[in-house]
């Protein structure tokens, strides 16, 4: 547990560090967002009703954003290869991987989120829903992702390979995602939609740090 602790708190230095991604994720969100009332109209009621499916897909392809560099730097600099030869389990380094990923992502969409929804014109019925549904989708995001990006660590157009792989697993997230934020806008029920969503969740963390951890080792070999 020490171990594991130790990979977030220095992934998170490193990333704190540098910034950048961090920062370009959020704001990447955000310009995807604002561009949709220019794009379709500034009527209150044509905003309210794809503003959940807004937000959902601009969240998703923001996380997507940074997940090529989530082993690139360790590979290029040698680290990768120190920590598996460490004892510590690969399946516990990748976990480790995807939690920084996600505090430094996920986290801020999360929190720029309610701020769009007003933008949008959601229903105030929505907001706590979307940050439910946001709460439970995109860590699935970032543990499918980090399967992605084990597999593609070390090719050539690596980013469009990623996308290839990790879009078709993305759907369901995205589709019981926005059912949810729009069935509470509805006055429908919305629980068996967050219920799906975790168990993806449970299923993503439950499989993907040994998808993830035999990519890894497949491209150190």
């Amino acid at each position: 547990m020490g171990q594991f602790i130790f990979l977030i708190r220095r992934d998170l230095s490193l990333a704190f560090r540098q910034g950048m991604d961090s920062v370009m994720v959020v704001v990447f969100f955000v310009i995807a967002v604002v561009l949709f009332p220019f794009g379709v109209g500034p009527e209150p009621g044509v905003l309210e009703r794809i503003s959940a499916g807004v937000i959902w897909v601009a969240a998703l392809l923001a996380a997507m954003l940074s997940l090529e560099r989530l082993f690139q730097t360790d590979y290029e600099d040698g680290s990768l290869e120190l920590l598996a030869l460490s004892s510590l389990p690969m399946e516990v380094t990748v976990l480790a991987k995807v939690v920084a990923h996600w505090i430094t992502t996920g986290l801020p969409l999360i929190v720029a989120a309610p701020v769009l929804a007003v933008l949008m014109q959601m229903d105030a019925g929505g907001f706590g829903v979307l940050i439910l549904a946001l709460l439970l989708g995109t860590p699935s995001l970032s543990l499918i992702g980090a399967v992605g990006a084990a597999l593609i660590l070390g090719s050539r157009r690596g980013g469009v390979l990623l996308s290839l792989l990790v879009l078709p697993l993305y759907i369901p997230v995205l589709i019981f995602g926005v059912s949810a934020v729009d069935g509470a806008i509805g006055g429908y029920e919305y629980q068996a939609q967050l219920m799906i969503l975790g168990g993806f969740f449970a299923g993503s963390l439950a499989l993907a740090p040994f998808a993830g951890a035999a990519g890894l080792r497949q491209s150190l070999e």
